[in-house]
């Protein structure tokens, strides 16, 4: 792996600091920077505006615009709509002017600059001193926080200390639905202005308050804020089309410090049946119930909350402090992003950090981002499977559109369900996105346990992906065998190839685990199976017909040997040495054409070895050896969701040094902005593999057994390394050092584990575990 680390920002375990202020990676910088709280997110961009590169970011969850594309040479099952989660209002917006100078670091003298964003209270903290042209030194810091306990409120503080002088600050405050959408890739490449459509502002009971609608989509953003000012401050309003703010000034005194405070509040509509007017009143409404609430209180609740969950999802590495700050980072990204607050929303791929993947939603939902919340967050495990069925009829729609298939096929990427992924290739090719639905639904019933979820919501997708897979896949003329002819796999280097490996074996255990709870559901809950076959109008031969054609799927393993090969032909592809393609030419999608991308037996991630560690049990080490060594020389790891499979299966394998290296690139991706596109926004679902890469990586830990298993090992560099999950209403503690694996639980329960092969029950007194030596990593 030839990719490099661009590191400039300090290394602390709890906090992400920039000293001095580096240009070049502004917009970098946003992404690492950016809040969010499920509901809504900001990019790091200054408050007071910045002339340089800057990307303004402000979203809400699953508020977007519709385009609808006409392609020049359509076939049928392309994608007709994309969608855009757009940019929103800034709400954070300041201008500050001092003896008649704007303050904008682009241009203006400033020293001392640090900005700082504490992972223990999700505050965002930036301070500097600005030397104006008159000489006059004004130190300034910013505070701003999402609050995780009121989610519609978004807290802004601005201090001044004049250094050298005494005099006025002029202030203007404001909303501005005038965001430019910087379009990553794709349709519509190029950055376009602000769609929103100004519907009303202005000033109420002194909220100042401005509502916005998409064009298409309808959707309606109001969004409101109150100032808390130094005393007889008197304000002047100011609007254009898409903006409005209040203009004030404050009298500074040398050597003295004055703030002033600034609450916004958003409240977002979907249906476009609910007049805006209504939702003005709404938010003019919230905005009044204010009072209780300022800056303080709300910081310290901010405190208070961060502070329990830090309780339940803390990781600590002993030894290692540039790899704790990284797999903090990756914990606190995943929770401010998602954490189960609304089941119709989901986990953007890159979070609300950005405009990079459009706010949309892909199968890594289940399966890296599952994992996290069911171990930690059940509800929110729950919440994220939920929005997959309540999309079910858009995924049988698609079904017949792009396949004309029976059954639900789930779209590659959405918002709202309906396939937006305008790129054939990936759109129309990339079936194992259902598979990875029944997955999510077959790790969610092994670990959780929620029958009611699965014999209600579950089962019907389950029936209903099957039915997709029968009637999309053949049977091979030549030799009977079951399979998915013109597709492609995880590894997106490879398109229209016949029987992916993983595709198949996937749909396999999809039919067989779908025909196991049809089994137990006869005996269980035989009213609600014939209720749900009812309604979809299931008939016994279709079950028949899985059986048969799970037994004759073809899978590409030969057992002689057991190695997989990835797809029909792929051991036949010219062979490219991945350690020959510089740093600079990637990422290689920017730099190479499709041509010579998918002519190479170069893998982007990994496929057949996904399947490994999905369902390793099935697998000897032998077998995860020879594949692993194999593909892994084989891969470019050009997707995000790449460094932390082979960094498990590495330290499965015990390839100490490789494991160690891959989870480094795993979990600082983005810290240290190794993909070269972190200015777009990060990669929150690849930040729930840095959290697999400890937990099942080093923790060793493996769930599809009959038993939750372990087999840690340690890296050379560190001391010992601890996680907390829960699992039976219980919470398990894991502490690993050099010598031994401990494990306790926090209440009276006991549960039972297995620990390299051997059967445990663990209680509160708990159990240690002698590490064996080829287990500990020697430097």
């Amino acid at each position: 792996m030839t990719k490099q680390a661009t590191r400039y920002l300090e290394v602390d375990p709890w906090v992400i600091e920039e000293k001095d202020f580096y240009p070049k990676y502004s917009m970098v910088s946003e992404s690492i920077f950016s809040l969010a709280n499920e509901f809504m997110g900001v990019r790091g961009y200054f408050d007071e505006g910045y002339t340089g590169q800057t990307m303004v970011g402000s979203y809400f969850n699953g508020i977007f615009e519709r385009f609808y594309i006409e392609h020049p040479f359509a076939h049928r099952g392309m994608a007709s709509q994309e969608q855009k989660m757009l940019n929103s209002v800034d709400w954070l917006y300041t201008r500050l002017i001092l003896d008649d100078e704007t303050l904008d670091i682009a241009n203006c003298k400033f020293t001392d600059f640090t900005r700082k964003l504490d992972l223990r209270t999700g505050v965002l903290t930036r301070e500097f001193i600005w030397h104006n042209k008159k000489g006059k030194k004004l130190r300034l810091k910013f505070e701003r926080f999402l609050s995780m306990d009121y989610h519609q409120l978004g807290f802004q503080r601005i201090t001044f200390e004049p250094l050298n002088f005494s005099g006025i600050i002029k202030v203007e405050s404001g909303l501005d639905f005038n965001l430019i959408h910087h379009n990553t890739s794709g349709f519509k490449s190029k950055p376009f202005e602000s769609l929103w459509v100004c519907r009303k502002k202005g000033r109420q009971n002194n909220i100042t308050a401005i509502l916005s609608q998409i064009p298409v989509s309808q959707h309606t953003v109001f969004c409101a804020f109150k100032l808390d000012l130094p005393d007889k401050t008197k304000c002047k309003q100011n609007q254009d089309e898409k903006f409005i703010s209040q203009s004030f000034e404050i009298k500074l005194q040398q050597g003295q410090k004055t703030h002033f405070d600034k609450t916004a509040v958003g409240v977002t509509e979907k249906n476009p049946n609910v007049p805006y007017r209504t939702l003005w009143n709404i938010g003019i409404e919230k905005t009044s119930k204010l009072r209780e609430i300022d800056f303080d209180n709300a910081l310290e609740k901010q405190k208070k909350y961060w502070s329990d969950v830090w309780e339940k999802l803390d990781i600590k590495i002993e030894g290692d402090s540039l790899n704790q700050q990284g797999i903090r980072f990756c914990i606190f990204n995943l929770h401010q992003t998602y954490h189960g607050v609304d089941s119709s929303l989901n986990v953007p791929a890159k979070g609300l950090s950005g405009d990079g993947y459009d706010g949309k939603t892909w199968w890594d939902t289940e399966t890296y981002c599952l994992p996290f919340y069911m171990f930690n967050n059940p509800k929110a495990a729950k919440n994220l499977l939920d929005y997959r069925y309540k999309t079910l009829p858009q995924a049988c729609e698609r079904s017949k559109e792009v396949d004309g298939c029976k059954g639900a096929r789930y779209p590659m990427s959405t918002i709202d369900g309906i396939e937006t992924c305008y790129v054939w290739q990936h759109g129309d090719l990339e079936i194992h996105v259902s598979a990875a639905v029944v997955y999510g639904i077959w790790h969610y019933d092994k670990i959780i346990g929620d029958k009611e979820f699965l014999y209600t919501k579950g089962i019907e997708m389950l029936l209903e992906i099957c039915r997709y897979h029968a009637s999309r896949g053949s049977f091979s003329q030549k030799t009977g065998e079951f399979g998915f002819w013109n597709v492609m796999g995880p590894d997106e280097f490879h398109m229209q190839v016949n029987n992916n490996a993983y595709t198949n074996c996937m749909a396999k255990k999809m039919f067989e685990y779908t025909l196991d709870v049809v089994k137990e559901m006869h005996v269980k809950s035989p009213q609600q199976l014939r209720k749900v076959a009812k309604k979809i109008n299931l008939n016994e031969s279709e079950l028949k017909g899985w059986i048969n054609k799970a037994r004759k799927m073809r899978t590409n393993f030969d057992k002689k040997t057991e190695m997989f090969e990835q797809h029909d032909g792929f051991f036949d592809l010219p062979h490219i040495d991945c350690r020959s393609i510089s740093p600079e030419e990637y990422p290689i999608y920017s730099h190479w054409p499709y041509l010579k991308i998918f002519r190479y037996d170069m893998c982007k991630q990994p496929d057949a070895l996904l399947l490994l560690f999905f369902f390793g049990n099935d697998y000897s080490k032998q077998c995860k050896k020879t594949n692993y060594e194999y593909y892994e020389s084989r891969c470019s790891h050009e997707s995000s969701l790449s460094p932390a499979i082979h960094s498990i299966l590495a330290a499965e394998l015990g390839k100490h040094k490789e494991a160690y290296k891959f989870f480094a690139h795993a979990t600082r991706l983005d810290l240290d902005d190794y993909n070269r596109n972190a200015w777009a926004g990060l990669h929150i679902t690849s930040m729930a593999g840095a959290w697999m890469n400890i937990v099942q990586g080093f923790g060793g830990m493996r769930t599809d057994g009959n038993t939750l298993s372990f087999a840690p090992s340690i890296p050379a560099k560190w001391k010992a390394f601890s996680f907390k999950i829960l699992y039976n209403d219980t919470v398990l503690e894991v502490r690993i050092d050099r010598k031994y694996a401990y494990f306790i639980t926090s209440n009276e329960n006991t549960i039972q584990i297995q620990v390299f092969n051997k059967k445990y029950k663990v209680n509160k007194s708990g159990i240690s575990v002698k590490l064996p030596a080829g287990r500990i990593a020697k430097a």
